[in-house]
């Protein structure tokens, strides 16, 4: 609970920060001016020692000096406002209930992505993710497992609930990315891409037999899934291992858990360093015989651009890539089925645990 507000009281101090500046610009009869912390590609880079996307030094200026920066300035200010009272009130909003709550206040966004992208500004401001302020996108991740957490948000503080009592798993959103962990008798974090494989783990009792807390990320995992993923791992020094498709696509949802993703750069704290994807590998297609599909143009595509890309230099994310570019054939989670439906977890995950767990 001290974390939370902590972070809470350190947003509110940055938001009224940004207020003094703006004020004591104009009371010194200047046109207020703000640096924000470029994102573009070229202010990107990715750092080998962090091992995840990082924010170069670059910044853009934001004048009311300037004509074509009016527009912007006052919605980033009216974002910065909107923040403060949510803090404030102890409110919640979502990425579409700011953009639709603009135009009550008579802020023209001429769509929610404009919106995004000044909340996205905000957070390079303050130097703190939206969830800091209240903001939060859709969630559609889920957690399951030997975990007793307390809630920490208002109305529901103290109160501990055990993930075990909820058999389709609980949704992972701002309640648990701010819940305290109180106990737990796991050894290891199996997150899962496929919402039908992690059913299927809950049903085969995986987090029984592996001791395992199962997390489902729905595909590409959310925010507030990466962010309870690294606590899994900080906190209480559980081994995180990630299930994936058979294919390129998978392969860097994998990736963005361990190093980050580019566009969430100006935000710490969203991946697992030491994490570890451990299938479903391009060489596994061959090895368990899988049904598979042909690479299409668009796999291709995405394959050269991962060949590419820094954080996939090294194995088995390389030696992966160039098997994956050699077959040019794709597998996915719910092919082990041919097999009987608990060969999955019998036989497929025994081996991977076998080599890493």
């Amino acid at each position: 609970m001290t974390r939370v507000l902590d972070r809470k009281r350190s947003v509110l101090g940055r938001l009224r920060s940004l207020g003094e500046k703006i004020i004591g610009d104009m009371e010194r009869g200047e046109h207020p001016r703000l640096e924000i912390p470029s994102r573009s590609v070229s202010n990107i880079r990715y750092d080998p020692v962090e091992k995840g996307y990082v924010l170069g030094d670059g910044k853009k200026v934001r004048s009311t000096a300037a004509y074509s920066h009016l527009r912007r300035f006052t919605q980033f200010v009216w974002i910065a406002s909107f923040a403060k009272s949510l803090i404030e009130e102890q409110r919640t909003s979502t990425l579409r209930d700011v953009y639709y709550s603009s135009q009550a206040y008579g802020v023209d966004f001429e769509e929610q992505v404009e919106s995004d992208e000044l909340i996205m500004d905000l957070e390079a401001y303050l130097g703190f993710p939206r969830e800091d302020f209240n903001i939060f996108p859709a969630e559609r991740a889920a957690i399951f497992g030997d975990l007793t957490i307390e809630y920490t948000v208002p109305g529901y503080e103290g109160r501990r609930v055990n993930l075990l009592t909820h058999p389709d798993g609980l949704m992972i959103g701002h309640s648990l990315k701010t819940c305290e962990f109180v106990d737990t008798g796991a050894e290891r974090v199996f997150v899962i891409e496929k919402d039908a494989i992690f059913n299927r783990f809950i049903e085969e009792r995986v987090y029984e037999r592996y001791k395992a807390i199962l997390i489902s990320t729905s595909g590409q995992a959310p925010r507030a899934a990466r962010y309870l993923i690294r606590r899994l791992r900080v906190e209480l020094g559980l081994p995180v291992y990630i299930f994936t498709d058979g294919d390129v696509w998978g392969l860097h949802i994998a990736g963005v858990i361990v190093y980050g993703s580019a566009n969430s750069a100006h935000v710490r704290e969203l991946h697992t360093p030491d994490a570890k994807w451990i299938g479903i590998w391009a060489s596994d297609i061959e090895k368990y015989r899988l049904p598979s599909d042909p690479f299409n143009e668009r796999d291709v595509k995405r394959l050269e651009e991962l060949l590419r890309d820094p954080r996939y230099s090294e194995d088995p994310w390389r030696s992966e890539l160039l098997k994956f570019k050699k077959l040019r054939r794709k597998s996915e989670l719910e092919a082990f089925s041919r097999y009987g439906l608990s060969y999955i977890a019998d036989v497929y995950l025994k081996d991977k645990m076998d080599l890493y767990g």
